[in-house]
């Protein structure tokens, strides 16, 4: 029997092992326990259009508005499509979503026409959705190696065979493949304020990249409007705003509406700048979040998970405002893959957030992430389970012919990367808000560093200065603003990008 490895542990990960054990020998390798994963902190739930009053017509409208003109519509249109049956299928495999009156309880956010978020447990959809699946992967003959760090792809003849591995004892191995499926999610932590956990640090595009494969939508990276401004960044979902909470400057008055006529529903990347824009005039101090007029045995009970969180810090939210901020959450770009999972190296697969399908385009609406997981991850499985898998993506969507090719330096430099300057390196110039000369100061910060060291830490660090320099990049040769990318000195979008960046390690590559 072949041998596939999966890589993370996320929705993702864990339906692409799941699936392809039905015919393949599995390796599951994930750098924490098997539980822990962006999936798993999840909260606002999973978008899909499956009431009578909603389509998949209108949830691929919404899907492209938000995306400012860069998706691939094929995928936009594969994600919806295949949304609720995949939905069916996690409900099979015993993820028990909120129900009212026997009927899916659906909820509202940011820029969707129609109340289509699915959720479970209130707000701890990721974990339920998480236990679910981890539980199916218990079950079935899956081989998982937890506290095991994915060191490199193992390369023979521009075909990628296998995975080198640092293990729980700290001895590297390799492991043989017929495929190699990266699931690793985002890289949250390249940024000292975000809503990832501590296993987020862009390891498999950063593997990809040095094994050659072509990366594409890097400078987008999402930034939640709404992080609790105290201790980890605690995400407080955008769902809450769906239900009615507002924002409020210093002074206690509402104030995106002047930023936005959809004042607090406005897509993300709009609510974060309009913060970021409010907390730089108030001198750094954080705006509130005002979820009062809920009451608080609403708030309790719809978002059990925040309203423990809100206490387990002192604030009592259904009677005080909550300090937020925007931090770091969602990365759109990453490994280029077609609509089967199928990367530009043979063998070598990507799904979720560590792969760009194209389906968010320049910002991700809300809650499709884990849909993209679940659908593309199904997929992904199913290429490979019917023989089709085995060769490199000729990338037929015809939405991202056009893409532009680059070249990484990755020159050597004698000061090796510490993560706390790189992170305040890439928040103060690759944050919200970007131009030229801050771009500027950044590659040279970025270009002084190398990674050095064995440890799994030390691997990390190298890995983010990978992912940095190659977001640096793309950011400054994006001379427009569009989605979440937002160029001071280029505050229009221009009509000259739109399409996709690609970029590949060494060599020119003409996608």
């Amino acid at each position: 029997m072949s041998r596939v490895i999966v890589v993370g542990s996320g929705i993702a990960g864990l339906i692409a092992a799941l699936e392809l054990s039905r015919k393949f020998k599995v390796t599951l390798v994930t750098k924490a326990e098997l539980v822990e994963s962006n999936t798993r902190y999840a909260q606002g739930g999973i978008a899909a259009a499956m009431a009578d009053d909603d389509t998949v017509a209108e949830h691929v409208a919404d899907t492209l508005v938000a995306g400012a003109g860069l998706n691939c519509k094929a995928a936009v249109e594969v994600l919806c499509a295949e949304g609720p049956e995949r939905i069916r299928d996690l409900i099979r495999l015993g993820v028990e979503f909120d129900r009212k009156n026997g009927e899916l309880a659906r909820g509202m956010e940011a820029a969707h026409s129609h109340a289509r978020v699915l959720h479970a447990g209130g707000d701890a959809t990721g974990y339920a959705i998480e236990a679910a699946l981890v539980r199916a992967v218990r079950e079935a003959a899956v081989d998982v190696m937890e506290h095991t760090f994915a060191r490199d792809l193992m390369l023979e003849r521009g075909r990628v065979v296998g995975l080198e591995v640092l293990d729980e004892a700290g001895i590297v191995r390799q492991i043989a493949a017929e495929a190699v499926v990266l699931a690793s999610g985002g890289a949250g932590q390249m940024f000292p304020h975000t809503t990832n956990p501590a296993v987020a640090t862009g390891d498999g595009v950063a593997m990809a990249l040095r094994a050659g494969a072509q990366v594409a939508d890097v400078e987008f990276y999402q930034f939640h409007p709404t992080a609790m401004a105290v201790g980890g960044n605690f995400l407080v979902s955008e769902a809450v705003r769906g239900d009615g909470a507002v924002l409020r400057d210093v002074d206690g008055k509402r104030f995106m509406f002047d930023v936005d006529p959809r004042g607090e529903l406005a897509p993300r990347d709009v609510v974060s700048r309009g913060i970021a824009a409010q907390m730089f005039q108030q001198g750094g101090k954080p705006v509130w979040l005002d979820a009062t007029a809920m009451g608080a045995a609403f708030l309790a009970e719809r978002f059990p998970t925040i309203d423990k969180a809100s206490k387990s810090y002192g604030f009592d939210w259904g009677k005080e405002w909550l300090p937020v901020t925007p931090a770091a959450h969602y990365w759109m770009g990453g490994i280029r893959t077609d609509l089967w999972g199928r990367t530009s190296l043979p063998g070598l697969f990507a799904v979720g957030e560590t792969a760009c399908t194209g389906v968010h385009g320049a910002n991700r609406l809300a809650s499709n992430s884990l849909l993209e997981s679940l659908v593309f991850a199904w997929r992904c499985a199913e290429v490979l389970l019917d023989g089709r898998g085995v060769a490199a993506s000729d990338f037929g969507c015809s939405d991202r012919d056009d893409l532009r090719a680059a070249v990484i330096d990755e020159a050597e430099a004698a000061a090796v990367v510490e993560r706390g300057a790189l992170q305040d390196v890439m928040w103060r110039e690759v944050g919200i808000f970007r131009n030229a000369e801050g771009l500027g100061r950044a590659a040279a910060a970025l270009a002084q560093w190398r990674g050095a060291g064995e440890s799994v830490a030390a691997l990390e660090d190298a890995n983010l200065l990978t992912i940095a320099r190659v977001m640096v990049a793309a950011a400054t040769a994006r001379k427009e603003s569009r989605g979440a990318h937002f160029r001071e000195d280029f505050p229009e979008t221009s009509e000259a990008f739109a399409h996709s960046l690609c970029f590949a390690r060494e060599v020119p590559v003409l996608c």
